[in-house]
């Protein structure tokens, strides 16, 4: 990570510098009585363009996200005419001498091969024609060329040159991070499918052959069960989202308990306490349920007597503050360590270890789980949810801008 942002550093103090050096060719200029300088002047102007160029390319290289930062990178150079490629073809061409698109993807070929900077003359027959001259930087992801900017003036230019460079490899880091997001997807898109295959076929079969005891003697019990264990594996295989509310997850967590109760009778006792006011905050989608079926298995495991199992939702604030508490087995803390750590696979699965990690990546380190326990003392999960993160929405998946919760 320490190289990255070394990268993402390296990508904006060019644009700072470019701002600066701006300023200076005024600053000879500025009264006493102006506000800022014009070297300040001219670094805020830049960073306001980067700022406004930058979300679309968050979203990747095509044509849309080309055409939505175009103008705005124009700004950045100052050029009479820019154009954004991928490695096959003109995404966006913004200003004058658009005719010479044809030109332009002839000479890419070298660039687009060797990762490298070049500049070329262009042939106009056009009298009235003001682009004469082109230089290419490429945009690079992991060392892969994905495109190129194109910046055209009407003659050479070393300034031009180096600024083209700069900017190219700030596009760079945009587009690194737009594969960034796109690969955390699919790592929690991932964890999801491993938590669907983690539904254990023996809690498919106990759950079905529950239901099937009461067809006979209570119809209209089994009618109920089999509602809710429909109810449930429907939200469980959904296709859609890596992010639920608060309100969903629970409600699911109610199927999977009434079946749990169908089968263990008087042995399970549930208390839940939830505040109204959190129902509608986001929170990865499966996180909470797996650590309900833990607290269930260990709870009942090895023992006679009823197991309680304790689930509270509370308001705190910016956050909501979830804790599932059962009096069972517990577990050693130095075993919990390495499971979470990922160093030893849990007998029962891998929901605690894949809940924290799918923590953590939302909404950073100081947001996994916390877990009391020791053998004979039961366990003690919190859960600590923000109200509101960006790149976080209950419909959909993990991207650069959205709100969480609702008010």
């Amino acid at each position: 990570m320490s190289g990255f942002v070394a990268g993402l550093c390296a990508a904006v103090l060019p644009l700072l510098a470019a701002g600066f050096w701006l300023g200076r060719r005024t600053a000879r200029t500025a009264g006493p009585g102006d506000l800022g300088t014009p070297v300040e002047h001219a670094t805020f102007r830049t960073l306001h363009t980067a700022s406004l160029a930058a979300p679309p390319l968050r979203a990747g290289l095509t044509e849309e996200t080309a055409r939505k930062s175009a103008r705005r990178l124009r700004s950045l150079l100052g050029t009479d005419a820019l154009c954004l490629t991928d490695d096959t073809r003109v995404l966006v061409w913004d200003g004058v001498g658009a005719h010479h698109r044809t030109e332009i993807m002839e000479r890419l070929a070298g660039p687009l091969d060797t990762g490298r900077g070049e500049a070329f003359h262009l042939t106009c027959r056009a009298p009235d024609c003001p682009v004469r001259w082109a230089v290419v930087a490429p945009l690079t992801v992991d060392d892969r060329v994905h495109g190129a900017l194109v910046a055209c003036a009407p003659r050479e230019s070393a300034v031009l040159a180096r600024a083209a460079a700069e900017v190219a490899r700030w596009i760079s880091v945009q587009l690194e991070l737009a594969e960034l997001d796109r690969s955390r997807t699919r790592l929690i898109e991932a964890e999801i499918r491993a938590l669907r295959a983690q539904i254990s076929p023996h809690f498919v079969y106990n759950s079905l052959s529950v239901i099937a005891s009461f067809v006979r003697t209570d119809p209209e019990r089994a009618r109920e069960l089999l509602l809710e264990f429909a109810e449930f594996t429907r939200y469980s295989f959904r296709r859609h989202g890596t992010f639920t509310t608060l309100a969903d997850e629970l409600h699911a967590i109610e199927q999977y308990l009434s079946l749990a109760r169908a089968r263990f009778g008087d042995r399970l006792a549930v208390t839940l306490q939830i505040a109204p006011e959190v129902l509608p905050v986001t929170l990865p989608f499966l996180c909470l349920q797996p650590l309900v079926e833990n607290a269930v298995k260990h709870g009942l495991e090895g023992r006679a007597g009823t197991c309680h199992i304790e689930i509270t939702a509370q308001d705190a604030g910016a956050e909501a503050l979830v804790v599932i508490e059962d009096d069972g087995a517990g577990m050693d803390p130095e075993l919990l360590r390495r499971i979470l750590a990922g160093d030893e696979s849990p007998s029962g699965g891998i929901g605690l270890s894949n809940a924290d990690d799918r923590l953590r990546q939302v909404y950073g380190d100081d947001h996994g789980l916390v877990i009391e326990t020791a053998p004979g003392a039961g366990m003690k999960i919190t859960v600590r949810l923000p109200k509101y993160q960006p790149g976080v929405h209950p419909s959909g998946h993990l991207g650069h801008l959205g709100q969480l919760g609702r008010d």
